[in-house]
């Protein structure tokens, strides 16, 4: 009996360093290139970390006596990943899938679906140390096309009763546009979530399911318009509105080498590119929308962020989403797209999105200079959350 006492106790104090060693902890970057996120770039400089947050980011070298310092001279440092859109859920591969994420360069992800218990699930065995991976955060759903406002607004409530902030995975209709049914649920949507304090995000992929939810009231868009043209003053009542969108430009274009290497085009699913495409008009034209919408809702002023709306490996997805996006971007415009606007979108200034004192030590470091192209941001060396190295590829 005293044997299995001593084991409990071993494994419980195990535990709780182990939780420890993953809470905020003290770290130096120094001789590192700084992407600021801000538009400011520190050529050489250093990161001083206290606690799990940023107390120094300035240029020329540091170190500081009792605290770990890692020497980055020819490596770029900048604001951690943020998928504001990405299909994560708890499973017997999370374990794996986490450290994927790590591995890319993710420190933070808006979960994109699934339901909201898995989530919530997700986000405490991170919390709790049982599995490395980036900051969780839960998402829930409520049905646009089948429920009755009363029962839509008591699924709102629930949801935020869980702990839920963020409720989204929830489609308008695209052509010819939501129905009756969808925008009255929707309306009553939106208003339940301003008394109960969650915010509410629609999948709009189209410009008449995009401007129906401005309408509505929703300040949150998971996508850029694919079926059809955005037009510039439809775009600037969505900027007027304050509304927030996520990229997701990826969508519509094929994807090689990720799910056979056959040289064949594939949709984000791996089925056969263009027909798999969902609810797709033909030859693709979904690309070509979803590019010259992003470059027109940025154009007009609108926050546009990153989201990938997929669930396969994190570093090809990476790869997918930043070659489609730098066909309309500069790099100077990805990274304040995936760093401070993003970290707007998922309401999380004042933390994430920049390198500056005072926010969360999230940090992605690089082998080679990402202003010099985006293929350098996949080449990550260091993955950091809160202070602490998570994913250590050098």
């Amino acid at each position: 009996m005293s044997r299995v006492v001593t084991l409990a106790l071993v494994l419980f104090v195990w535990g709780l360093a182990h939780v420890q060693n993953l809470a905020g902890q003290d770290l130096v970057l120094t001789n590192a290139r700084i992407i600021v996120g801000n538009g400011t770039v520190i050529d050489r400089g250093a990161i001083i970390i206290r606690n799990g947050r940023l107390a120094s980011v300035a240029p020329g070298t540091a170190s500081v006596p009792g605290i770990q310092t890692i020497d980055a001279y020819g490596m770029t440092a900048m604001p951690g990943f943020i998928d504001g859109h990405r299909h994560v859920n708890t499973g017997p591969n999370e374990k794996q899938q986490m450290q994927e994420l790590l591995d890319a360069g993710y420190t933070t992800v808006l979960s994109g679906g699934g339901p909201a218990e898995g989530n919530l699930t997700l986000k405490d065995h991170i919390d709790k140390g049982l599995i490395k991976g980036p900051r969780i955060i839960p998402s829930g759903r409520v049905d646009l096309a089948e429920n009755a406002p009363e029962k839509a607004r008591a699924e709102v409530r629930a949801l935020a009763k869980q702990g839920i902030k963020f409720i989204g995975e929830m489609a308008l209709t695209p052509k010819p546009g939501p129905t009756a049914k969808e925008l009255e649920n929707l309306r009553a949507i939106v208003d339940e979530s301003k008394k109960v304090g969650v915010w509410i995000q629609i999948h709009a992929v189209s410009p008449q399911a995009m401007m129906a939810a401005v309408d509505a009231g929703v300040i949150k868009l998971v996508h850029t318009p694919h079926f059809g043209w955005l037009a510039q003053e439809d775009a600037q009542r969505v900027t007027a509105a304050g509304v927030k969108q996520l990229s997701t430009i990826g969508f519509g274009v094929p994807v090689f080498g990720v799910f056979a290497n056959d040289n064949k085009p594939r949709f984000r699913d791996g089925k056969p590119w263009p027909d798999a495409i969902i609810d797709g008009e033909g030859r693709g034209r979904e690309a070509g929308y979803k590019a010259v919408n992003a470059r027109t809702s940025w154009d007009a002023g609108v926050i546009y962020g990153y989201g990938t709306d997929t669930n396969y490996n994190p570093k090809a997805g990476l790869a997918h989403e930043l070659k489609s996006l730098n066909l309309m971007f500069s790099i100077e415009d990805i990274i304040k797209l995936m760093g401070p606007n993003t970290a707007s979108y998922i309401e999380m200034s004042d933390q994430l999105g920049t390198l500056e004192p005072g926010k969360l030590a999230d940090i992605v470091v690089f082998d080679g200079n990402p202003l010099e192209g985006y293929w350098n941001m996949l080449r990550t060396k260091l993955t950091i959350k809160g202070g602490v190295i998570l994913s250590d590829q050098r």
